[in-house]
C-alpha cells in the first residue's frame, strides 16, 4: 500500500471524495426510512403487560375530589415554598401514605437553583417493597407554568389508588418544585448518587424503580378540556425509554380511551411522507442535543423507563379521561414480572404508531 502511494500520489486525494459520497449515501438512506417498506407499525413485545385489558373505575365521586384539590392547589400559587410543601404533604398524609420531603441546591451555568420536593409512598398490599413505579407531577412544567390540574390529579389518584388492593408494586407519588432540577435531585438521591453538600438524602425509600410517568396538565382552577396527549419520551444525552412503555401509553390512550396521541410537537400529523420525515428529524435533533424534555428525562439514565403525558389542544377530553389513562397504564405496569427488556431501546419514531429500529 505504501509503495502504491509513492508511485501514485493521486490516491491521497480520494478520501475527501469518498467521505462526501458516504455522507450522501447516509442522507439518502435517511430519506428512505419514512417509506412503508423501510419502517413498521409499533407493537407491544412484552406479553405480560396486557395494555388496556382492565376496566377503569376512576370517575364519579373522584371528580368532586379532584375539583376540590385543584382549588387547593390554585390557592397555594402565591404561597411560600415551605407552606406549599407542608400543605401538599398534609393532603398526601391524609390519604394514609408515608410522606417525606427533600431539599436541594444546584449551581449550574452560573445560576443557583434551590427547591424542595415532596413525595409519598403507597406500599402495595401484594408487594414486598422490592419494586416501585413513580407518578410525577412537577409544580411547574418545562415552560415554567403552574401545573395546577396535573398536581391535583396526582393527589386525587394517590387517594384513589390507596383504596385498591391490587397493587403488587409500591407506588411513589412525587411532586418536585420544577421539571428538571427537582426530579434530578430526587432520582440521584434515590440511587445514592447525589452530592451530600447540595442535595438532601431521602428519608424513606422503596424498592427498585421499574418505570415513571409524569403528568403535565396546566389547566387552571376552572379546568380546560384537551384534544390530544403529547407523549414526550426523549431522555438526557439521547437516551430513550423501552419502546414497550411508549406503545402501552399509546395503546391505552388511543385504543381504550379514544384520546389521540402525538409526538415531537407535531400537533396535526397526517401520517404522510413529509410529516413522517419531519417527525423523525425532530426526534434525531432532540436526541442529538441531549437536553431534558420533561420530568421523566432524569430517570432514563438510571435505566428507569419514563415518559411524560402532556395535554394539548382544545377538545372534549377532561381530567377524568386522563385519570383513567394513568390508572390503566399503572395497572399494566403492575402486571410486569420483570424489568421491561423485550422491546427496543434505540429507535426513531415518525408517528405515534410507526417506527424504525436499528
Amino acid at each position: 500500500a505504501l509503495l502504491a502511494l509513492r508511485r501514485d500520489p493521486r490516491i491521497l486525494r480520494l478520501p475527501p471524495y469518498v467521505s462526501a459520497l458516504c455522507i450522501l449515501i447516509g442522507v439518502g438512506w435517511l430519506l428512505l426510512l419514512p417509506l412503508n417498506e423501510y419502517s413498521r407499525q409499533t407493537y407491544v413485545s412484552e406479553n405480560a403487560i396486557l395494555p388496556g385489558q382492565v376496566h377503569t373505575y376512576f370517575g364519579g365521586s373522584e371528580h368532586n375530589i379532584f375539583r376540590a384539590y385543584r382549588h387547593e392547589v390554585a390557592g397555594l400559587a402565591e404561597s411560600s415554598e415551605e407552606e406549599r410543601v407542608e400543605k401538599l404533604g398534609d393532603i398526601l398524609r391524609s390519604s394514609g401514605l408515608k410522606v417525606a420531603t427533600q431539599k436541594y441546591e444546584y449551581t449550574a451555568a452560573g445560576r443557583n437553583t434551590t427547591g424542595k420536593n415532596v413525595y409519598a409512598i403507597l406500599q402495595g398490599p401484594r408487594a414486598d417493597a422490592t419494586e416501585a413505579v413513580v407518578l410525577i407531577a412537577a409544580w411547574r412544567n418545562m415552560d415554567g407554568v403552574l401545573n395546577q390540574s396535573g398536581v391535583a390529579l396526582v393527589l386525587t389518584l394517590a387517594r384513589y389508588f390507596k383504596r385498591w388492593s391490587v397493587w403488587s408494586k409500591d407506588i411513589i407519588f412525587l411532586i418536585p418544585s420544577d421539571s428538571t432540577a427537582g426530579p434530578q435531585a430526587w432520582v440521584d438521591a434515590y440511587h445514592s448518587g447525589h452530592d451530600l453538600d447540595t442535595i438532601e438524602s431521602l428519608p424513606i425509600k422503596s424498592g427498585a424503580l421499574q418505570a415513571a410517568v409524569a403528568v403535565d396538565y396546566p389547566a387552571g382552577p376552572w379546568g380546560h378540556r384537551f384534544d390530544k396527549l403529547h407523549i414526550i419520551y426523549d431522555g438526557i444525552n439521547g437516551q430513550l425509554p423501552n419502546l414497550d412503555l411508549f406503545n402501552t401509553a399509546v395503546s391505552i390512550a388511543s385504543g381504550q380511551m379514544g384520546i389521540g396521541c402525538t409526538i415531537q410537537r407535531m400537533w396535526n400529523h397526517r401520517d404522510n411522507y413529509s410529516e413522517r420525515l419531519q417527525t423523525m428529524l425532530r426526534g434525531m435533533l432532540s436526541a442529538g442535543l441531549g437536553h431534558a424534555t420533561g420530568p421523566h428525562s432524569s430517570f432514563i439514565p438510571y435505566h428507569v423507563d419514563a415518559i411524560t403525558l402532556q395535554t394539548v389542544g382544545d377538545g372534549w377530553h377532561d381530567e377524568m379521561s386522563l385519570g383513567r389513562t394513568v390508572e390503566s397504564l399503572f395497572r399494566s405496569l403492575n402486571n410486569l414480572l420483570e424489568h421491561l427488556h423485550q422491546s427496543f431501546f434505540f429507535y426513531l419514531l415518525m408517528h405515534a404508531n410507526r417506527f424504525v429500529s436499528i
